[in-house]
């Protein structure tokens, strides 16, 4: 059938040139043209779907815009009338974004949930509309009780861990916290049990196709935003920082190319250029000390979210990390030519030029990876949900590896084992077993000599 196709197409070709070359073109400028007309096509982000159909059905947003921004952006070129609506949109997003980071910590795990689950719909979908035609039973449903369970154990886990003490206190809560992996566990024996009663002879193939699709977007969405939930209670510096990083970097690498972009960066995206790419990067790397030193002025933004025993309250009052804390970087050789010896400085401007040049350099290749997915189903954007720029996917996809990387980052260089957490396992013990771990906690710091067995100190 495609050979087919593909042979009507190159006599339709065929004639095509005939015609022009009949008309008077000379042979060499038929060429011209088609290599002109192909080279276009390369520029656009995705080939022309094949069933036009699954776009419509799943939406195709960076070339839409509100009715009265088309009216008032008519005068323009197209070019500029998509650089102004990402513009207009792009503020929008970043003013809602300071709203929420306003509002605190628990607003931006809110925040982080619906993102993840307007992602997962629109991955998900793209999987129901390509085998629509199959009439697949019960997909959409177990996808998103899997979804369920999934974040009911990353969320839950984080919750527990990091709020222990305040959740006990409720009766209710108390098998919950108990029994919450078992809980878990029994939840996705639930889902596979209905997958397999679900399926149909004659789909089986389809089905766990499908069954893989939906854990591959777990395994990126779910757990990339318990890393960015977890990243949030470290303290909020932790997610703002980074997620400005890239929204910099994005914002920047598109003016850098549109002005001055020439230079291919790589197909599965051909409007990405190296200026784009690196004046994005320089940019980003620039912002990112500027952001962290006015961000690191406030405790609002370094210190983790805990509860205080004392208060009773959830509280985000600390004694600061080191990292956060003023010092002196002394400057070599170079700097005595200038006559100053030394600076201002804070450790934490190191962290962020890494965590920048992450953003910059590797952050992009999760924008690539989603790009050569759309590539893989011939469509543009995953959604239609922001005019200018697509989907939410298309907006949060560096956003999911930089989390993860920032995760894993803190876990391996910055973080500490505070007393506070040590206090929440301890407080999760039975009575008689705090009481077993206070007098050999006791006896140990006794028999190094750290305390004195008669004064206690």
């Amino acid at each position: 059938m495609a050979d087919s196709l593909n042979d009507e197409s190159g006599v339709e070709d065929k004639k095509k040139e005939e015609l022009e070359v009949g008309q008077g073109l000379k042979s060499d400028e038929v060429r011209r043209r088609k290599v002109a007309s192909a080279d276009s096509a390369d520029d656009e982000p995705a080939a022309a779907p094949v069933d036009p159909a699954v776009a419509q059905s799943i939406g195709q947003g960076t070339d839409q815009s509100p009715g009265i921004l088309q009216r008032l952006l008519a005068p323009l070129p197209p070019r500029w009338q998509n650089w102004v609506v990402r513009g207009i949109m792009s503020i929008v997003m970043i003013v809602i974004f300071s709203v929420i980071v306003y509002l605190g910590p628990l607003a931006m795990v809110v925040l982080i949930l619906i993102i993840q689950m307007m992602c997962f719909y629109e991955i998900i979908n793209i999987g129901y509309v390509v085998y629509k035609s199959q009439d697949l039973p019960w997909f959409r449903t177990l996808s998103w009780f899997f979804l369920f369970t999934s974040n009911y154990f990353f969320f839950g886990e984080s919750m527990i861990d990091q709020f222990r003490i305040l959740l006990q206190r409720d009766q209710f809560l108390q098998p919950l916290l108990t029994y919450h992996r078992f809980i878990s566990f029994c939840l996705y024996c639930g889902g596979i049990v209905g997958f397999v009663v679900s399926l149909v002879k004659k789909h089986y193939l389809q089905q766990f196709t499908l069954f893989g699709w939906t854990h591959m977007a777990l395994l990126v969405l779910v757990t990339s935003s318990h890393f960015m939930i977890r990243n949030v209670f470290n303290g909020v510096i932790w997610l703002l920082l980074p997620s400005s990083m890239i929204i910099c970097n994005d914002i920047m690498a598109y003016m850098f190319g549109f002005f001055f972009g020439k230079t291919p960066l790589i197909k599965l995206s051909p409007k990405k250029t190296w200026e784009g790419f690196i004046g994005g990067g320089l940019s980003t790397i620039l912002f990112s000390v500027l952001l962290s030193h006015f961000l690191i002025q406030f405790d609002f933004f370094v210190c983790p979210l805990e509860y205080d025993e004392v208060s009773d309250a959830v509280s985000m009052n600390c004694v600061r990390h080191w990292i956060f804390e003023r010092s002196t970087f002394h400057i070599p050789v170079v700097g005595k030519l200038l006559f100053l010896s030394s600076i201002p400085w804070y450790p934490f401007y190191w962290h962020s030029i890494i965590m920048a040049t992450f953003a910059s350099f590797v952050g992009p290749f999760g924008g690539f990876f989603a790009s050569g997915f759309k590539r893989a189903f011939k469509i543009k954007d995953f959604g239609d949900l922001i005019p200018g720029h697509g989907g939410m996917t298309d907006r949060f996809d560096c956003q999911i590896i930089m989390g993860t990387f920032v995760y894993v980052y803190f876990q391996t260089f910055i973080m500490v084992t505070s007393p506070h957490h040590l206090l929440r396992q301890v407080y999760s013990l039975r009575p008689d077993d705090q009481l077993k771990f206070y007098e050999a906690l006791t006896d140990g710091l006794t028999k190094r000599g750290l305390l004195n067995g008669t004064t206690g100190i």
